[in-house]
This record gives C-alpha cells, sequence and structure tokens, in this order.
C-alpha cells in the first residue's frame, strides 16, 4: 500500500508525545504502561505521561492510522488479560521518519544561526 505525501504531510509537525509514543513502540509492541515507562526511560525523567493523556493520544493516533492494536498476545502466565498491545503502522514508521527529518533540518538551522551548539 502506498502512502499518500499529502496525508503524511498534513500530519507534520507531530505533538512531541505523539512522536514520543512513536519512538516508544519503533523497537516493537508494547502495552500502555510500558510506553509509558518507555518514554520516562528515554527521557531519564524529564518526560512523564499520565495513563489519560497516553491513552487520549493513543486513541487518536489509531484514528490517524499511525498505531494499531496488535492481534498477537503473549502466553497467558505472561500476560494482562486486560493490557492492550500496540504497534506501529507502515504510515506511522513514515510519519515518525518525516518528522525525524523535520526536526533534523531545524536543528541544522539552529547551529547556523549560533542558537545550538555545532556538533563535536
Amino acid at each position: 500500500m502506498s502512502i499518500d505525501p499529502k496525508e503524511l504531510e498534513a500530519l507534520l509537525p507531530l505533538p512531541p508525545m505523539t512522536f514520543h509514543i512513536l519512538i516508544a513502540l519503533a523497537e516493537g509492541e508494547r502495552h500502555g504502561y510500558a510506553i509509558i515507562q518507555d518514554i520516562a526511560a528515554r527521557t531519564h525523567g524529564d518526560v512523564r505521561i499520565s495513563a489519560g493523556t497516553l491513552y487520549r493520544s493513543i486513541q487518536r493516533m489509531q484514528d490517524q492510522r499511525l498505531i494499531e492494536e496488535s492481534r498477537r498476545r503473549p502466553s497467558p502466565d505472561q500476560d494482562d488479560e486486560r493490557r492492550r498491545y500496540y504497534l506501529l503502522t507502515n504510515f506511522g514508521h513514515a510519519v515518525a521518519r518525516a518528522e525525524a527529518r523535520r526536526l533534523t533540518r531545524l536543528v541544522k538551522l539552529a547551529r547556523a544561526s549560533g542558537f545550538a551548539p555545532v556538533k563535536a
């Protein structure tokens, strides 16, 4: 299935929390609490997300086709049946890559203007 560039561009710039969630799902499917933990760990506690904010974001991201609920389940002895697992869609991957490119260009502009340190 091809990705419509106009549809992709319409979502940019992404809200920061949306990008954090996409990054958390980049390595594979996770349940909500694992997403919360991943975001806190990756940002060294600088970014925290409440369960309410997470699940509102997840619903919006599902509506936008960025993520979907996984049909696979862990073995019953390693699972809580109440948990829902989420994964990136192909469209979600494409949007995350586009946002990363956008942010990279923005940092390059900031460096060129002296607002951000130049890489060593």
